[in-house]
């Protein structure tokens, strides 16, 4: 802004201020500015003095479907995507969503495809085809930007957990062995003499480690939703691990059996409803048949709608048999959420820090866990 001029900081502040008549700016707007200026107007033009609001986007698909053109054309990607998120909120853009040209219209992200999949019912056939491909969309983007990272992250903390010390010569790891035994270097003789060797038990198509991924499906932990979804189908595509995704609100669904597609996955799930954690964790403890070399993942802001106390004891009894768990309070990009603290704080007391996790850390956080070492924690909660 400083090294703008006054005319342009005026036309900024004129766009900012909209155009009442108390304004002061004096700035009548033109060309694509004026089309900018109606197009904010139409979303955050506030009621005036009658109680009418001045803007809108009108009832209609077409009306709705052009505005959302508009908004691309004079606006970045990341503004569009926060005026379309201000849309569902402020005028009930979430209805309109169900026609399929206002659906062609907008700009796809993770919050969108939250609001689909709150909508799943209602879609009509042609829109459920419109939906899927804007989700399909979403996914193959998360997908491009965390799956090999993901895929890095575990299959190197597999690969350091099957570590053996008496490996045969065809198995060692000279360049590991030869650091962790410096100390014995003999100067006179120009060697080291490796008293430990360090090394990797043979490639195996065996499944090493089980990793069960428990997911709050409530209406605020949509994000959440998808972003499991990605990773649980980037988990599951590993022959060493076995990955089972399981979703619930006050009732549980497995949703293992179509973890190949994460689309099938996010329209398996229903968002919003109530929460039975102590139901969902019975029913992932029932399968777990190694807790020595299982990860149970617990998504959710942990606002308990079952039994407090028995959930706690599970939790208890499944760290008793060897399982590690991990409780994230969200797993999205949008920071901390609402959560029930006492909770968070029962589950600590037990050595279950809760925390919440962005997309990019959850590779390391789920290394960590495979390998039984410290999280990768943010401020503990």
């Amino acid at each position: 802004m400083s090294t703008s001029t006054p005319d342009e900081r005026l036309r900024r502040w004129r766009l900012v201020l909209g155009g009442a008549a108390a304004e002061g700016t004096g700035r009548t707007l033109s060309g694509t500015d004026a089309g900018m200026d109606a197009a904010l107007a139409a979303l955050y033009d506030s009621a005036d003095g009658g109680g009418e609001r001045r803007g809108g986007l009108g009832s209609s698909a077409p009306s709705v479907a052009r505005w959302l053109g508009d908004i691309r054309g004079y606006f970045p990607r990341s503004v569009v995507r926060v005026m379309q998120r201000d849309a569902i909120d402020r005028l009930g853009l979430a209805a309109l969503l169900l026609e399929p040209e206002t659906l062609e219209a907008v700009e796809p992200d993770v919050h969108l495809v939250g609001t689909l999949l709150s909508l799943n019912e209602a879609l009509g056939e042609t829109t459920r085809e419109t939906a899927r491909a804007v989700v399909r969309k979403v996914v193959a983007d998360l997908e491009a930007r965390l799956a090999s990272r993901t895929r890095a992250a575990v299959t190197g903390a597999l690969d350091r957990s099957a570590r053996i010390s008496r490996p045969r010569h065809r198995d060692i790891d000279w360049d590991r062995t030869l650091r962790a035994n410096l100390r014995h270097y003999l100067p006179e003789h120009r060697t080291v003499v490796p008293e430990r060797l360090i090394g990797h038990g043979r490639a195996s198509r065996a499944v090493r480690k089980e990793v069960v991924l428990c997911v709050d499906q409530s209406a605020s932990m949509a994000a959440s939703v998808v972003y499991a979804s990605v990773f649980g189908a980037v988990l599951a595509s590993l022959r060493t691990v076995a990955t089972r995704l399981v979703v619930f609100d006050t009732s549980v669904v497995d949703l293992t059996d179509v973890l190949d597609d994460p689309v099938d996955v996010l329209f398996g799930t229903r968002l919003g409803g109530g929460t039975d954690i102590n139901r969902a964790l019975a029913y992932c403890q029932s399968r777990i048949t190694r807790p020595a070399d299982t990860v149970v993942v617990l998504v959710s802001d942990l606002y308990e709608g079952g039994i407090r106390d028995e959930m706690l004891r599970r939790v208890a009894a499944m760290r008793a048999s060897g399982v590690e768990f991990v409780a994230l309070l969200a797993l999205s990009d949008d920071g901390a959420p609402a959560h029930d603290r006492e909770h968070a704080a029962a589950l600590a007391a037990l050595g279950v820090p809760a925390f919440a996790c962005t997309p990019d850390l959850f590779p390391e956080v789920m290394a960590a866990a495979l390998e039984r070492r410290p999280l990768p924690l943010p401020d503990p909660v």
